[in-house]
Formats: structure tokens, sequence, C-alpha cells
């Protein structure tokens, strides 16, 4: 499973940002071509894009690039300027059936094959955003082996429902809960939508851990001042991690004794305790490579 805690949006158009978001403490940088992008600098974003996004991955980050929708008729070109070794995924809305993941796919495929990158090689990360995205959710997610996340996008989606968004978000919760499930369900994660008050900490806090309880593996993030906050609550816990470690060793133990399951604290171990505690320590490993041990949350790894 991929790392991807926290996802920073970075305007496409704004050389400064670019080069200032090599210090910026995600997982990935989204390079967005959509909304933070006038429809009169398109061109010129997607051509800095370009320039600037392979020098980008070189601090460990992944990049991505969120590119305007199909129904733009800008998907095509923006896929051909920008696509390289160094683009991790493309992140695209307005995603509302698997035959939108399957075009994304015949472009990526197009595109690769002409630079000699092994097919497959960039995922799409689809925004799922309405109310069709979250009927077809589990169909998207297996609409192509690119598509490794589904993203819930609340802004869209409350617009197509013709609801207010609140800070409190009732009105998508129902939606908000699905699209983990979907993603779950098609061995991809979900990546949960931004918390748009960006100096509101403790409503972040919030809403972060709600997305932890709810399945979701990553946040995006339209501040750089809330990566901290997202990383921490998506990184286990030093306890989480002395846990995980003690289930391994004594699972290790109690297997070379024949034994299939076993007693911790007076709880049951069995295989299912044992494949999340492996996860976990997985993800840990995937944290230090990222981040080193130099962070609060993982310094004690």
């Amino acid at each position: 499973m991929e790392l991807i805690r926290s996802l920073q949006f970075v305007p496409g158009n704004r050389r400064d940002m670019l080069e200032k978001a090599r210090t910026f403490n995600a997982d990935v940088l989204v390079v967005d071509l959509e909304d933070s992008v006038p429809i009169d600098q398109k061109f010129a974003a997607r051509t800095l894009v370009a320039e600037i996004a392979p020098s980008l991955s070189e601090n460990k980050q992944k990049v991505a690039v969120r590119l305007n929708s199909l129904d733009t008729g800008l998907t095509s070109i923006e896929i051909d300027t920008i696509i390289g070794f160094h683009i991790f995924a493309i992140s695209i809305g307005k995603i509302n059936s698997p035959w939108h993941i399957q075009q994304c796919d015949f472009l990526l495929n197009a595109a690769e094959n002409r630079l000699g990158i092994p097919i497959g090689s960039v995922k799409i990360i689809p925004w799922i955003e309405s109310a069709s995205a979250i009927l077809e959710a589990k169909q998207i997610s297996l609409a192509s082996p690119r598509v490794i996340a589904l993203a819930f996008g609340a802004e869209d989606y409350t617009y197509d429902m013709g609801v207010q968004r609140t800070d409190l978000g009732d009105e998508m919760k129902f939606a908000r809960s699905l699209v983990p499930l979907a993603a779950r369900a098609a061995g991809i994660v979900a990546l949960d939508t931004p918390y748009v008050q960006f100096k509101d900490h403790k409503g972040l806090t919030r809403e972060t851990r709600e997305a932890v309880t709810l399945g979701y593996k990553g946040k995006f993030s339209i501040h750089p001042g809330q990566l901290d906050t997202i990383n921490q609550i998506f990184s286990p816990t030093q306890i989480d991690i002395d846990y995980a470690k003690r289930v391994v060793n004594e699972w290790e133990i109690a297997e070379a004794q024949g034994k299939g399951s076993l007693s911790i604290d007076n709880r049951m171990i069995d295989i299912p305790v044992v494949k999340r505690a492996k996860a976990l320590l997985g993800i840990v490993d995937q944290i230090k490579w990222r981040c080193g041990s130099s962070q609060n949350h993982t310094e004690s790894l």
C-alpha cells in the first residue's frame, strides 16, 4: 500500500509556490491545473508544470497533477504535456462512470507508449463528487488497474445534491462513509476531502480523526499549515507500534508451537489481527523512509 497520508494542492500557475512546494511536508504534491488556474492561464500553467515537476519528486515526494475534467476538452493536451517518469498519478474530477476512467486510461496508454514509459506507470486518483459517482464508486475503482485511490470531494458533492456544506458536515456523512467502503471493496484506499477552514486547527483535527474512523487513509490539504496535523493523525502512535510488534512477535512464537490463535491482555489474537499489525508496521517503514525519524510522530519509530 502506498503511503498517502497527506496530499498538498499547489497552484500550477504559480512558479513561486511550485518552488516552495519542495519544502512542504506532504507525502504527495498535487499540482493543480484545474480550479486554481484561470482559463486564460491554462496553457502557461501546463508548460510551467512540465518544466518544474521533475525536480519536485527529488525530495522523496510523489508528484500528482490534478487535470481539468474530460468535458473541458483539455485533458488530452494536459496529459501529453505533463506526463513523464516523474509523475506518480493524475487526479481528475467529474468522474461519474467507469467509462470516464477508461478514457483516461486510453490517453495515458498513448502518452506512456510515446515516451517509452512502462504502460500503467502513471496512476489515477478520481474524485468521487456527485450522486452518480457515489453510486458507481466501486465500478469506477475497478475500471482500470491504474486507479489506486478514490478522493471524496465535498464541495462538488454538496453542490450536486443542492445542499449547503456546513462545518460539521452532517449533510455529507452518508456519501462520505460510502467512499471508503467502495475503495476497500476494490482493494484500494480512500482519500478525504480538504478541510476548507484552513485557520481552524480544532476543526481540522476533528474532521481528520473522523476520516480515520471512517476508513480513509489520507486527506487533501489546501494549506501547508494543515500538513503536520494530517500526517500525525494518519500515522500510527507509538502505543500502536509497540502493540503491533508484540502481536507479530508473540504470533511467531505461537505459530512455531502449532497454535492458530493466542491471547494478549485477555484479547484473542488471530490471523486478521496479525495481518493488521504487519500492515501497520509496513506503514511505519514507509514513514521512516519518507520523512526520516526527526519528526514528532516518528521520532521513536
